[in-house]
């Protein structure tokens, strides 16, 4: 038998992969009922994610976090903000960029979205002891606040 350690990178990669097909199909469905509006919740996740640090959320900002090129998350968040989860103010720094701000409803959906999440931990580990759930929840946290 293959050492835990060995075994954890291959590990978490094959949980991303699982993952990365299936949770947007999952969210779009339970939370908005069609699957084309995934990337609302998105471009939410990022413009709250984003706007949590220093500085101004862009167009640029929001690409970079998704690890999409600026014309992909120019349509995000175009699609975003005529859906009404965004409005789009002008940059204090640069006044060719627009500054992103979520909108209620924007922030309606992340917390739907972050409801919908703390759910499917839930049912992916309701078998484990409370010990096990709170300990791998906090190497989760933990790992997620390192990258």
């Amino acid at each position: 038998m293959t050492a835990p350690l060995e075994e954890a990178g291959p590990a978490l990669f094959r949980l991303v992969r699982h993952w990365s097909r299936r949770w947007t199909t999952r969210t779009a469905a339970e939370l908005m009922g069609e699957q084309r509006h995934v990337q609302h919740i998105l471009a939410v996740e990022a413009v709250d994610t984003v706007g949590a640090h220093p500085g101004e959320v862009t167009v640029a900002t929001v690409a970079h976090h998704l690890g999409l090129d600026h014309s992909g998350a120019s349509r995000l968040v175009r699609d975003a903000t005529a859906a009404g989860y965004l409005t789009r103010g002008t940059s204090g720094q640069d006044r060719r960029r627009a500054s992103l701000q979520l909108t209620d409803s924007g922030r309606e959906l992340l917390a739907a979205s972050h409801q919908w999440q703390r759910r499917t931990f839930d049912e992916l580990t309701a078998t484990w002891a409370a010990a096990d759930r709170r300990r791998f929840a906090g190497y989760l946290v933990r790992l997620a606040e390192e990258l």
